[in-house]
């Protein structure tokens, strides 16, 4: 299983440098779980930057995988994870679903680095031979 995070998302839909890296895990809807604060997270800056026509088709996108929405299982680890690892609350919410999936997160959010089931590449590269793979 997959989760992308917000930033893996807008990296996607904006064909930017590591596109290429992001584009697997979301093509592959069958093993895609969708947090559903990186659909708010997404759509906010996507209406901002394109436009709510634009942000709509992103969400629909979004929603070929498996939504799942916060509930008071996911919340609580989000809060333990978030004190564990210092972690922002989005962050920490997408990483509790994804290990609540025994999901693989993929980001270029380097508050991520370290920890494990998460691959990470850096902003601005291809997202190729050199994306690191943390385990």
């Amino acid at each position: 299983m997959n989760v992308v995070d917000s930033s893996g998302w807008l990296e996607y839909f904006a064909d930017g440098p590591n596109a290429t890296f992001f584009a697997p895990p979301i093509e592959n809807v069958r093993r895609l779980i969708v947090p559903s604060i990186t659909l708010y997270e997404v759509f906010k800056n996507t209406f901002r930057q394109r436009g709510e026509s634009d942000a709509l088709l992103a969400i629909a996108a979004m929603n070929q995988g498996r939504v799942v929405d916060l509930n008071e299982s996911l919340a609580l680890s989000a809060a333990r994870i978030s004190l564990e690892h210092k972690l922002p609350m989005a962050d920490s919410m997408v990483l509790a679903t994804a290990r609540a999936f025994s999901a693989t997160l993929w980001t270029q959010d380097t508050d991520f680095r370290g920890l494990s089931s998460v691959r990470l590449t850096e902003k601005g590269s291809s997202g190729l031979p050199d994306a690191k793979r943390n385990s």
